[in-house]
């Protein structure tokens, strides 16, 4: 008897219909046990939390029933492929309304709670979202594996369940401040940990090596220090479908965490030491790297995660009847991003040292296993590590790095003798300066599949960062162009748009995207525009409400909801946005009768705690507001509005308001984005520099569609080889002038006039992200928005098909890309 039948024969009908009933009836008898006998509370006198607990649990029930059952298929099908996407981060959101869309019970769901003191739309507002992400990566990687569950692909996301995730941000005289994120403390009802099912992680000391009894060369690691890793599981349910797979976060715990001999002669602080050591592992997400004790944590981190990751692959794969050397058949596994590439040594280690595979056949399954996504171009997001510091910490993988790197550079001998510039460049190791491990190169190395994540991406990597790569192995290369789930980022947090969608053509869309091309019919429909227009003003009076109730700040929802929301960086120019207000502020003071498109423009978004440049720039955009919002020459007609705290729930209120999506990093510098397919696939207007995805956003939805302005990534190579000078472009346009003589003037800071001199020099006599080279540009493109957004009905229509032609943009068409290019797996269905 397989676990599902026993766990369903175990229950009488009256309870198997509590736990896994979808109709309101079971529901309201569900949500009363959990508060009743698991949280031992009375519905009358519950707390709003109490019922989001137990509404939680009621719905994890039900999960956990399709996960059991996803299991049995499993079980039967010792030849399916299994999907593990390793990342250091998961930034999944708010998950309450998208499971509930996701079993099809959200409105059974409203009507059990009309029996309780809370009503189901107070839980959601109420729930807390896990920081357990900086942005885009973790997003991503929430995306991922809701499509794989949609599409019925077994699968498990492994990650680390930090206790302290992304800070939270105030906004306190403008400046950012960060408090901890203690995501925890009012409970997280959707895991379960599984403390049986722990694996000991090892760091520090030595190698030896020995014979065994055939007479093999082997080697012993002998550890200084072992950590055990917990794992919490979190059920991932696809839309509308059965499968129900897995996040599985790894906590850091201490082997003793209680030294009685340490407590018995009054040393308390010994007695917990070793428990306060260990779990700072899996504390905070991203600690500060800046001091050689942040470095080794966070190598730390990284090794713990995947460690623990692979150690339980393999596990589960020799349990159920697998050997060491078919492991590759079993499991296929992403690298997210470099963080998780540590996991090509750690394999190799299992291999060798514990299973007792020779060199050729492990580093064969280790490469037919790993697939490597690479997220940027940046040089400094590049990953190295310092080789002493690996040596230290991870002793025997240095020894594994150190003879995979032997047999690549023999190999690149081989194939170009004589060329010992390609070596140096391709070797894993970075002799030049304090010698480091190349993590980019490790995962290039590891792995039999490499891809970018949109097509100018991808380009650039191929004849830039890792153009020898490409040319020794061509074969390995892939661009994957991102996606986003339209269950969460449409469905969930934009019903009104998803209900005149799904009236229009069919409720077969949200797991079908490309079906969105049948509103192409409607766009010259005068009622549907008009019923359009009305789903995005009231998308945009709920964020006005919102942001007078977290800012203070009134704007008009009648006006141009201009938004640029995403992580602070100077790359992303939220500087460049900021110039072109100023421009419109100084017209305004010019002539305060001139007629201007009225526009509220909301920035969101974190800067890195030791990143000076990005919270200045928060300053300078709060500076503004205060500048331009309350004088009277302006009148309402300009808003301005630092929106705090920016994460997966601030942007389900965002996205169906935004009518403008800023979308203007310097070309040839974002990997992909996605949050520009976020806005559009909520009927914002995108515009933006031929950067990322924007590219491909504009070809499917039309160049007519699209504000384009700014240089090309091959424009902005060609002017810095020529030797960009941005003094020069300040000094010849006098309204560029204008705007940073007023920024350096002071007036936007009377307190400190100075304050914002290194925004401004770093302008003037740098500028490498050509944010004074795009000025004008931006500015023209922008007049461009003006004149549109006056012909109501011309911007609805461009509004309507940018929606439309949006289908490629799903993660679901990602994830069948991987599927079929790089993991070669199938779905397993019911």
């Amino acid at each position: 008897m397989v676990p599902s039948e026993l766990a369903a024969e175990s229950l009488s009908d009256a309870e198997h219909r509590t736990r896994t009933g979808l109709d309101p009836e079971s529901l309201r008898r569900a949500v009363r046990d959990h508060l009743f006998y698991f949280q031992g509370r009375h519905p009358a006198t519950a707390s709003v939390n109490d019922c989001y607990l137990a509404v939680a649990y009621a719905v994890r029930d039900r999960l956990f029933q399709h996960g059991v059952q996803s299991l049995d298929l499993l079980l039967h099908r010792p030849d399916a492929r299994i999907v593990a996407y390793l990342s250091a981060e998961f930034l999944m959101g708010p998950q309450l309304a998208a499971n509930l869309v996701n079993l099809g019970i959200l409105d059974a769901m409203r009507e059990a709670m009309t029996a309780f003191p809370h009503d189901l739309d107070r839980l959601i507002d109420h729930e807390e979202e896990p920081g357990l992400g900086n942005g885009g990566l973790g997003r991503l990687a929430a995306c991922y594996l809701d499509s794989l569950a949609t599409l019925e692909v077994p699968a498990i996301g492994y990650g680390i369940r930090y206790e302290f995730g992304i800070f939270n941000q105030q906004i306190r005289d403008g400046w950012q401040v960060e408090l901890t994120d203690k995501w925890l403390h009012l409970g997280y009802p959707w895991e379960i940990a599984r403390p049986e099912r722990a694996v000991e992680v090892r760091f520090g000391g030595t190698t030896e090596g020995y014979t065994d009894a055939d007479g093999r060369y082997r080697v012993r690691w002998n550890a200084a220090e072992i950590v055990m890793g917990v794992p919490h599981d979190t059920p991932i349910l696809g839309y509308r479908v059965k499968t129900c797979n897995l996040l599985r976060l790894w906590r850091a715990e201490a082997v003793q965490s209680f030294d009685f001999a340490s407590f018995n002669v009054g040393e308390y602080g010994r007695a917990v030491e070793q428990q306060v050591s260990t779990e700072t592992i899996s504390k905070v997400l991203y600690p500060n790297d800046a001091s050689p004790q942040g470095k080794a944590l966070r190598l730390k981190q990284q090794y713990f995660f995947v460690s623990c990751a692979i150690q339980d692959m393999l596990r589960s794969h020799i349990r159920f009847g697998g050997t060491p050397d078919t492991f590759h058949h079993r499991w296929a596994a992403q690298l997210n991003d470099t963080h998780p590439a540590v996991a090509v040594p750690e394999l190799m280690r299992l291999l060798l040292d514990e299973h007792g595979l020779e060199w050729d056949a492990a580093w064969e399954v280790t490469q037919k296993t790993f697939g490597y996504t690479n997220h940027t171009l940046l040089p400094e997001a590049l990953e190295t590590w310092s080789v002493d510091l690996f040596g230290a910490l991870l002793p025997r993988h240095l020894e594994i790095v150190y003879e995979i790197n032997r047999r690549l550079v023999d190999g690149v001998r081989r194939v170009y003798p004589g060329d010992e510039g390609r070596v140096r460049r391709m070797s894993l190791i970075d002799e030049s300066g304090r010698r480091s491990i190349r993590m980019a190169h490790l995962a290039c190395a590891g792995s039999h599949a490499v891809n970018g994540v949109a097509a100018l991406h991808t380009d650039l990597l191929k004849t830039q960062v890792l153009a020898d790569w490409v040319a020794m192995t061509p074969d390995r290369f892939h661009n994957v162009t991102n996606g986003v789930t339209p269950r969460r980022f449409m469905v969930v947090s934009n019903p009104g748009l998803s209900g005149l969608i799904t009236a229009a053509i069919g409720d077969g869309w949200p797991s079908r995207l490309e079906a969105l091309r049948e509103l192409e019919r409607f766009a010259d429909d005068p009622d549907f525009r008009a019923r359009w227009r009305d789903v995005k003003r009231e998308n945009k009076q709920r964020l006005a409400a919102v942001i007078e109730q977290r800012t203070g700040i009134v704007v008009y929802p009648d006006s141009l909801f201009d938004v640029q929301v995403k992580r602070i960086h100077e790359y992303k120019r939220q500087h460049l946005n900021v110039l072109h207000l100023l421009t419109l502020y100084r017209r305004l003071k010019a002539d305060p009768s001139l007629d201007i498109v009225p526009r509220t423009v909301v920035f969101g978004g974190k800067a890195a705690p030791g990143y000076f440049i990005a919270k200045l720039m928060i300053k300078l955009v709060t500076a503004v507001g205060a500048l331009v919002n309350d004088d009277p020459d302006v009148r309402g007609r300009l808003k301005v509005v630092f929106f705090p705290n920016f994460n997966v729930k601030v942007g389900q209120i965002i996205y169906p308001a935004a009518d403008l999506s800023e979308q203007i990093s310097t070309a040839g510098q974002e990997a992909s984005g996605t949050g520009n397919m976020k806005f559009a696939l909520n009927g914002a207007l995108t515009i933006g520099t031929l950067d990322g995805a924007n590219i491909e956003i504009r070809d499917e939805v039309g160049p007519e569609n699209f504000f384009l302005f700014g240089l090309t990534a091959d424009e902005v190579r060609l002017r810095k080889a020529a030797g960009y000078d941005p003094r020069a472009v300040y000094e010849s346009n006098p309204v560029l002038r204008g705007v940073i003589d007023l920024i350096a003037s002071g007036a936007l800071s009377p307190d400190d006039p100075s304050r914002f001199r290194p925004l401004v020099d770093g302008l003037l006599w740098h500028d490498p992200f050509m944010v004074l080279a795009d000025f004008q540009a931006y500015v023209d493109c922008q007049a461009q928005v003006d004149a549109l957004w006056r012909d109501g009905e011309a911007w609805t229509r461009a509004s309507i098909l940018n929606v439309a032609r949006m289908g490629k943009f799903s993660s679901d068409r990602s994830i069948r890309d991987y599927c079929e290019r790089i993991w070669h797996v199938e779905p397993v269905r019911a």
